[in-house]
């Protein structure tokens, strides 16, 4: 669908991971396999990673100002004021590593660190040199994976998963 777009397509999947990280009901990395398999590894992991950055500074934005009027008068407290400048100070180093790990929410990290009043430009370089990793080995993957695997095959394993999780999510339920 996205490839059909021509030359929006690029800008029409940016946008998309915008929209998760911001939104974030959806992991990214259901996001950067395909745009390695639609633009190739390189530019799905460039514009995954754009994505990314760009929705991390606005989650920060967000968080900030979100933030600020939940806290209210605690955010005055002094010792919630030598955190937030002790993160402030350190932010960059705090995101880079929490982005680095996969086990870590994305999305809540740059929210968290809006609040915590870390900058959002250090968010954004947290992210770009934390994520550009996972982004770009995804996107490879899964362009080598299309390669490889005939077309047919992946639909066969996709419905073969897919059945799999419906018995799984069935047998919760029951429970």
């Amino acid at each position: 669908m996205v490839g059909a777009l021509g030359p929006l397509a690029p800008f029409v999947y940016t946008l998309a991971v915008v929209v998760e990280v911001i939104v974030a009901p959806i992991p990214g990395a259901l996001l950067y396999a395909p745009g390695g398999a639609i633009f190739g590894a390189f530019w799905g992991g460039t514009l995954a990673l754009i994505g990314n950055v760009i929705g991390a500074a606005i989650c920060c934005v967000l968080g900030r100002l979100i933030g600020e009027r939940l806290l209210g008068a605690q955010a005055a407290a002094p010792q919630f004021a030598r955190y937030r400048t002790q993160l402030a100070d350190r932010g960059l180093w705090v995101v880079l590593l929490l982005r680095a790990n996969p086990l870590t929410s994305s999305d809540l990290v740059s929210y968290a660190a809006g609040v915590a009043g870390v900058p959002a430009w250090k968010v954004a370089a947290g992210t770009l040199i934390g994520l550009a990793p996972l982004c770009y080995l995804q996107a490879y993957f899964a362009e080598q994976v299309f390669t490889v695997v005939p077309g047919w095959a992946l639909a066969v394993g996709g419905i073969g998963l897919l059945v799999v999780v419906l018995v799984i999510v069935g047998r919760t339920r029951r429970k």
